[in-house]
């Protein structure tokens, strides 16, 4: 194995929130000696969750990992000979198989602090499905190396050009042994599974339960400000309602007004008339005076 061989496989065995800094810091430490093996740490790439998940079930759990590939072989040579009833067979155990690993490989993260969502653990399932259909990414798989995780659509090579670090050339670490005889499809026995699914269920329970405390005050709040907008709405409702009978108030005094200004504008129009009659009149008088007095 050579030098960057050998700082890849620490790099990622690492946890996640360590990989960065540890790479930068032997990027740093390999840069006076020599910058280009400097260069190649610092261009190799964090991995995403579901790649660190694969990863540390290489690490962690071989057996498992070995057995899976070794299926993976089996498939192939089924597929190549056009053994229907093989192929139906092993393909109903992969599935069996890669299900039961990827639960494993939950745990395994779980036990590290690491919540592996189930989107995530899809991703997991789907490269160790890739790295049954596909050799090259067995190898990928089987390196600890992965950037990304893989996914196979059955039809082509799966493509690993994104998902192995970069500067390793997408060769992989170590190799998967030949098989030495057709697997007997079964998990391998973890003396502690009991243990881990116990630990696992516990704490999706405690989530659980976390979140249902979220959404208990959160139902809470929200009926706390239906209330308030509830009553809100009642004041704002009666508000309305006695602005409606102080309308309907005011429209009738409004009509009574009017009709005492038209009676007040006839009566003022007659007295109009009546103050022009008498002047008249008491000029005609004046009128008179004044010509008897001559």
């Amino acid at each position: 194995m050579n030098r960057l061989l050998e700082l890849a496989d620490e790099l990622y065995a690492l946890g996640l929130p360590d990989f960065t800094p540890r790479r930068d810091d032997l990027a740093k430490q390999l840069k006076a000696d020599d910058k280009e093996l400097s260069v190649a740490v610092k261009s190799l790439k964090k991995p995403s969750l579901a790649a660190w998940v694969v990863n540390l079930l290489v690490r962690r759990e071989t057996a498992q990992v070995d057995q899976v590939l070794t299926v993976g072989v089996a498939l192939r040579e089924a597929q190549a000979s056009l053994d229907g009833d093989e192929l139906r067979n092993l393909t109903r155990q992969r599935r069996q198989l890669t299900a039961a690993v990827t639960t494993q490989a939950r745990a395994l993260a779980g036990e590290a602090g690491v919540k592996v969502t189930s989107a995530v653990a899809d991703q997991v399932e789907a490269t160790l499905t890739a790295a049954m259909i596909d050799e090259r990414a067995a190898a990928a798989v089987r390196s600890g190396l992965l950037v990304a995780p893989l996914s196979a659509t059955g039809v082509g090579e799966v493509d690993i050009s994104v998902a192995v670090a970069e500067a390793l050339g997408f060769t992989a670490s170590t190799t998967v042994a030949e098989p030495v005889a057709r697997p007997e499809l079964h998990v391998v026995p973890d003396p502690d599974a009991d243990a881990k699914a116990l630990a696992a269920a516990q704490r999706t329970l405690e989530e659980a339960e976390g979140e249902v405390a979220e959404a208990a005050a959160a139902l809470t709040r929200a009926s706390t400000e239906v209330a308030e907008l509830e009553a809100r709405s009642m004041q704002l409702q009666a508000e309305i309602d006695e602005l409606k009978r102080k309308l309907v108030e005011l429209d009738a005094a409004s009509e009574e007004v009017d009709d005492e200004l038209s009676d007040a504008e006839d009566t003022k129009a007659e007295a109009e008339d009546t103050v022009r009659a008498l002047t008249r009149d008491r000029d005609a008088a004046a009128a008179a005076v004044a010509r008897l007095e001559r």
